[in-house]
């Protein structure tokens, strides 16, 4: 099957691509189908795609490449939806945002995901992670171009 996405064009899918988040994510809770796309320029980058949606890809990154020693502090309610069989099976990324000049990372709200099961959830951590964590321009490893 064949999607359509803003900045990707049309994408050839197969329907085990979709991953399932029943609660949607955050601003788009009615929409609960996503494909997690890699970035060809930044092979740290990755696009949370609304299949519902062209124009909505997110930007996600692993929060440790950033943050070495974050964690994520969640309940069990707030897992159990993800049905997984064991914590390493969680990958967990974050949503990157850009405020002019500057990016910074939501801590606070990871998205995390069961790729065996193609679950996903975007949760509120119970701990005290910052929503805007700051990235210095140096921090972001930014490809060179010729």
């Amino acid at each position: 099957m064949q999607i359509d996405t803003s900045r990707f064009g049309p994408i050839e899918i197969q329907p085990d691509d979709i991953l399932l988040f029943p609660q949607g994510v955050f601003a788009f809770a009615d929409h609960p189908h996503w494909l997690l796309l890699a970035d060809d320029r930044q092979e740290w980058l990755a696009w949370l795609q609304s299949v519902r949606s062209a124009e909505i890809a997110l930007p996600l990154v692993s929060p440790r490449l950033f943050v070495p020693d974050y964690r994520v502090a969640l309940t069990r309610s707030q897992l159990a939806p993800l049905q997984l069989a064991a914590l390493d099976q969680a990958f967990v990324l974050c949503v990157l945002n850009r405020h002019g000049d500057q990016l910074t990372l939501n801590l606070r709200a990871p998205v995390i995901i069961n790729l065996d099961r193609r679950l996903g959830r975007q949760v509120v951590t119970n701990d005290e992670q910052p929503v805007q964590h700051l990235l210095s321009a140096t921090a972001v490893p930014l490809r060179k171009s010729a």
